[in-house]
């Protein structure tokens, strides 16, 4: 078998061999099927929440109001059988509101009083932070344990978060009066930075046509909990050439301007991404290849990730600001000018032809 077109059986996922596995790719269509019955356009929304959910990282989503962030989430919550809650992040809001806190119980037959901890709403498998930036660093900061060690610690004790865990964030880039940027170290805990941008003029016809009239739609779901932890295992099997391996390291390299050749760089970046960009690029390039029934990532994999990966890992300087010139800037100047490595094979080849 060509591994561009099969995976092997693997024993830790039920010996599931390449027919089982395409069957159960065949869902994130069916997924992407569904929620297109209920969100018009943002396709590239979807595929890129998929392509999280599946490399195992968490997503940030920054919108105008009104495009549907939430109902984006919501939806494909309700297409996978995992549990889904909502934090609506306000000034007011307190670390134990997100994370859980003890409370005093008292025990009705010996009546000796104890302290348990209860549970707060990120103990789910999918939780919304719906505009994340309007509440106050401390509070930010409490999903940052959750977010990279998918525990939490409360007086001494580690409580474990459910399998699979996903933090999909949202944000407004539009009012920032009382709102709190999040800091650079809690921005690199999200795999990716999705923009969600205005619908076209035809989409937005279909919207209100949708959204005004009596129909109702009830979702199904299409992905059970066992299959997402499959597909999650079976996104780090897929093959990634030792030349592409190269790139990605060249890419997220040259985004740093004490080192990089590249001009855009050079002359608008202050601050470059971290090795944890690379990790995060091959992640997402396996899950996009996977969610394109391939089995080995191809150089097209990684150029449609590397914005999402990428924008919230670069910081500009005040020459950029002061040229409108934004992230995905600087990404496309990268894309197109960072040379793909020679493989071995043709490297030999036209030395043996030099000679």
């Amino acid at each position: 078998m060509s591994t561009t077109n099969s995976l092997p059986c693997e024993p830790q996922s039920h010996a599931l061999c390449e027919q089982d596995i395409l069957q159960l790719l065949s869902k994130l269509a069916d997924v992407t099927d569904e929620l297109g019955r209920v969100i018009v356009g943002q396709r590239s929304v979807v595929q890129q929440l998929l392509v999280a959910m599946l490399a195992g990282g968490h997503c940030l989503l920054e919108g105008a109001p009104g495009l549907a962030k939430t109902l984006v989430v919501s939806s494909l919550a309700k297409t996978l059988e995992l549990d889904y809650k909502r934090i609506q992040f306000t000034p007011d809001l307190m670390p134990s509101d997100i994370i859980g806190t003890e409370i005093l119980e008292t025990d009705h037959d010996s009546g000796e009083r104890f302290f348990k901890f209860k549970q707060g709403p990120v103990f789910t498998h999918i939780l919304l932070a719906d505009e994340i930036n309007r509440t106050p660093p401390k509070t930010q900061a409490a999903l940052l344990e959750a977010m990279q060690e998918r525990t939490i610690s409360y007086a001494g004790n580690i409580h474990p978060l459910p399998k699979p865990f996903f933090v999909l964030a949202t944000q407004n880039p539009v009012e920032q009066s009382g709102t709190y940027a999040l800091p650079e170290a809690q921005l690199d805990r999200f795999l990716m930075f999705v923009r969600v941008g205005y619908p076209s003029a035809e989409e937005e016809i279909e919207i209100l046509a949708r959204t005004t009239g009596t129909q109702s739609v009830t979702l199904k779901e299409v992905l059970h909990t066992e299959e997402i932890l499959t597909l999650q295992s079976l996104v780090r099997q897929v093959e990634i050439s030792s030349e592409l391996l190269q790139y990605i390291s060249q890419l997220v390299r040259d985004t740093r301007p004490d080192i990089s050749e590249n001009q855009s760089v050079k002359e608008f970046v202050r601050w470059g991404a971290g090795p944890r960009a690379g990790q995060a690029l091959v992640l997402c390039a396996k899950a996009n290849a996977l969610l394109n029934q391939r089995f080995a990532v191809t150089l097209e994999d990684i150029r449609s990730v590397a914005h999402g990966v990428l924008r919230h890992r670069i910081l500009l300087n005040f020459q950029a600001q002061a040229q409108n010139m934004d992230t995905d800037n600087v990404i496309d100047h990268l894309i197109n000018h960072t040379p793909l490595p020679e493989s071995p094979l043709a490297s030999n080849a036209s030395s043996r032809s030099a000679g």
